[in-house]
């Protein structure tokens, strides 16, 4: 992972747009929905984010009472958190190194954005080992990745890079996109999630997809009356646990324990 470019990237990068986009707060929702379901079951829960952004999961849960705290990577993103919410507990700090944190301290490990950015697989582990180490021994770690399907079908072939890309050895022979260190965004398939998950030694409780279809028809859903986008809502929340959407959906949430 290249921090730097990460942290430029995130310094322009307008978080909060995406989330107020139609296809955003379908994610949102979705990934909400999953988050208190289990957050119903715990007593006096303690939360942590990691990566998390500008806050618009930790805000969030500390207004609706939840003990939480943030641990976020770029400076910018972790003053808007303090700026917006006295109750979220910051962190400087990145996901594969939470040494300030105690082993089994806490009941939810949200793991919705260092996935996307942390390049080899070698450092992916390290996270998932991190927030295993810091998880209690009944807790719930939910971690949240970009599938590979999404970028070969709509940068490979609908913005038609696919032939550039493999002429310049960008994707492999089984079109799978090959991870180089200076990239900003890492895409995985299932069986790498699956391999992830048996070398760390973590037992999924759910698979799902926080978005679905959705970011393959923007442009339909921002045409959409606010009826059919909800009965789209409901269609997705209905299907994101279909086996056969998980693959080719943008993203994808794992939630694991130990």
């Amino acid at each position: 992972m290249n921090e730097n470019n990460l942290i430029e990237y995130y310094n322009k990068f307008n978080e909060d747009k995406r989330f107020n986009s139609r296809h955003g707060k379908i994610e949102y929702i979705t990934s909400l929905k999953y988050i208190y379901k289990y957050l119903n079951k715990m007593e006096n829960p303690k939360i942590l984010d990691i990566g998390a952004g500008t806050g618009k999961y930790s805000i969030k849960l500390a207004d609706d009472g939840y003990d939480v705290t943030a641990l976020e990577l770029v400076k910018h993103n972790l003053r808007v958190i303090e700026k917006n919410s006295a109750k979220v507990k910051t962190y400087l700090g990145n996901a594969i190194d939470l040494s300030v944190f105690n082993d089994n301290s806490f009941d939810l490990v949200l793991l919705f954005g260092p996935m996307y950015h942390l390049i080899s697989d070698n450092d992916k582990i390290k996270a998932l080992n991190e927030a295993k180490r810091v998880v209690k021994k009944d807790g719930i770690i939910m971690v949240a990745y970009i599938m590979n399907e999404y970028a070969i079908l709509t940068y490979g072939f609908k913005e038609n890079n696919i032939k550039k890309s493999i002429d310049n050895k960008l994707v492999d022979s089984n079109f799978h996109i090959i991870p180089k260190e200076k990239d900003l965004y890492s895409y995985v398939r299932l069986k790498d999630i699956n391999r992830y998950n048996k070398i760390v030694n973590l037992k999924r409780i759910k698979i799902l997809t926080p978005d679905g279809p959705a970011n393959y028809i923007r442009p339909i859903l921002n045409k959409m009356d606010d009826e059919t986008f909800d009965l789209f809502i409901k269609y997705h929340l209905k299907t994101c646990e279909n086996k056969e959407l998980l693959g080719a959906a943008a993203h994808i949430l794992d939630i694991l324990k130990k």
